[in-house]
């Protein structure tokens, strides 16, 4: 995410801290908004297989999560108090968000934000958008499809979850209305955004790691509906045979996706580019 052209916030300083050299100055606005503009011009730039394999690998690696959650609430279930179950799953749904942020995978939700301030800037026509959209949401489900049929029957056959887990959680997602599920599908693109938003903002790898986790977690504590890992949850149902049907997961993938795409191109990419833009 390091833009060799990019300009630092130093405070109005005119030259080094000679009293504290080890302390960095705070990333300031524009420096952010440049970084991230830079790497979606770079990604945006990327050629179609390199962009598939990255959001094939970012499908696999999201599904590490749901399979976690998986495990924990059969090992927990009639062990421990519901708050404390309820906490311990958005904690491992948080894990495959930090394998795929700080490990540079592409994932659409981060994209719904980033990919869309080159296009705001003008430096890039919508249809590049677009390309990028749906080549990493293809290579997203891609992955999330291999993981799920992997996992469904992986997770029984070793004895470290229950069928009838996997179909709590694939029913959890798919239960809502279709208003509510889109409204929930808005805040979590909404969240994601800001994802990608902090973890340019942060200078060091444990930083990202621990605001990435924060967020996510926030996302999973709250059932908010993610169309990457969501599709993994209710895929492993579809898979296993409990919880969820095809039929199931088309409704679910639609209305995530549209309200991802919303949520984090309208109230983090536009938001934070217009009150950038106009700071000047």
């Amino acid at each position: 995410m390091d833009d060799p052209k990019q300009r630092e916030d130093t405070g109005g300083s005119s030259g080094p801290r000679h009293d504290a050299p080890e302390e960095q100055p705070q990333k300031s606005y524009e420096t952010i908004l440049a970084q991230q503009v830079h790497q979606a011009k770079q990604e945006l730039a990327r050629p179609a297989r390199g962009l598939l394999l990255s959001s094939l690998a970012a499908g696999l690696e999201i599904g590490v999560g749901p399979f976690l959650m998986a495990v924990l609430l059969t090992l927990t279930k009639g062990v421990l108090s519901r708050p404390v179950v309820e906490l311990l799953l958005a904690l491992g749904y948080s894990v495959g968000f930090i394998l795929v942020v700080v490990g540079r995978s592409e994932l659409f939700t981060e994209h719904t934000a980033l990919a869309v301030q080159p296009v705001l800037d003008r430096a890039v026509p919508v249809l590049k958008l677009m390309r990028l959209w749906g080549l990493v949401l293809a290579g997203n489900l891609l992955g999330a499809t291999l993981f799920s049929a992997f996992a469904a029957y992986l997770g029984p056959a070793l004895g470290v979850m229950d069928r009838s887990a996997i179909g709590e959680l694939a029913h959890n997602v798919i239960k809502h209305s279709s208003g509510t599920l889109f409204l929930s599908a808005v805040m979590a693109g909404w969240l994601m955004g800001l994802v990608a938003w902090i973890a340019t903002a942060a200078r060091e790898t444990i930083s990202q790691v621990v605001l990435v986790g924060l967020i996510t977690l926030a996302i999973g504590l709250a059932h908010l509906h993610h169309s990457i890992a969501g599709a993994v949850e209710v895929l492993m149902g579809v898979f296993a045979g409990h919880g969820a049907s095809v039929a199931d997961f088309g409704r679910f993938l639609l209305l995530s996706v549209l309200g991802n795409a919303v949520g984090g191109s309208i109230f983090v990419a536009l938001l934070k580019h217009g009150h950038v833009r106009h700071s000047a």
